[in-house]
């Protein structure tokens, strides 16, 4: 019955911070990710990065098109997700924006071509994650989407994982954590850059 309970509070949470940041103006929302975005390429582990990782944003999300635009142009390599099954994603090398794919979920994809497949192990320490989360806490810890992808990918990651967020959705400790969920090792939002894991 508690885990029930825990899934039912995830659900209505998942649901109030969707609305919550749907209804907020865009106008502010675009500033906000502005001084997000500073705050991602100012990090001393942006600078040692070759290798991003990161999701392209949709709807209200945190924009990430201006970090991925700024890692081509600081010659990193950049790779998107793309899911291939259950709790299961893979990462592909995208050059521009053109020619992704729309999944079931309607997230736009890279198309699965061997040759673009990015292992991000191979750049260990030198890959930087930009992590989305409806919320993070100030342990590290998100509200995801409920897919799972993102725990089962930040268990096995060597390099630096990064939670963006609107300080809106900060909050001092999330109630809905369970054993499974991995923490970040920084979380930015416009206000703050916490790291909350040691490297």
């Amino acid at each position: 019955m508690a885990e029930k309970n825990l899934a039912d509070e995830k659900r209505e949470l998942r649901a109030r911070l969707r609305a919550e940041r749907d209804a907020r103006d865009p106008e502010e929302r675009a500033a906000t990710d502005r001084r997000i975005q500073a705050a991602i390429t100012a990090l001393p582990e942006w600078g040692r990065s070759r290798l991003l990782l990161t999701y392209l944003a949709m709807g209200s999300e945190v924009e990430t098109r201006a970090i991925i635009q700024a890692a081509w142009e600081a010659g990193k390599l950049v790779a998107l997700p793309r899911v291939i099954g259950p709790h299961q994603m893979t990462w592909y090398q995208v050059d521009d924006l053109d020619g992704l794919e729309k999944s079931k979920f309607g997230v736009l994809e890279p198309p699965a071509q061997r040759r673009a497949e990015v292992n991000p192990e191979d750049a260990g320490t030198h890959a930087l994650a930009i992590v989305p989360g409806l919320a993070f806490d100030r342990r590290g810890y998100r509200l995801g989407y409920g897919g799972g992808f993102y725990d089962s990918f930040l268990a096995a990651f060597a390099g630096t994982s990064v939670g963006i967020c609107r300080e809106s959705t900060l909050v001092d400790k999330l109630t809905v954590v369970e054993k499974y969920d991995v923490p970040v090792d920084v979380v930015i939002t416009e206000s703050e850059t916490l790291y909350v894991r040691g490297r």
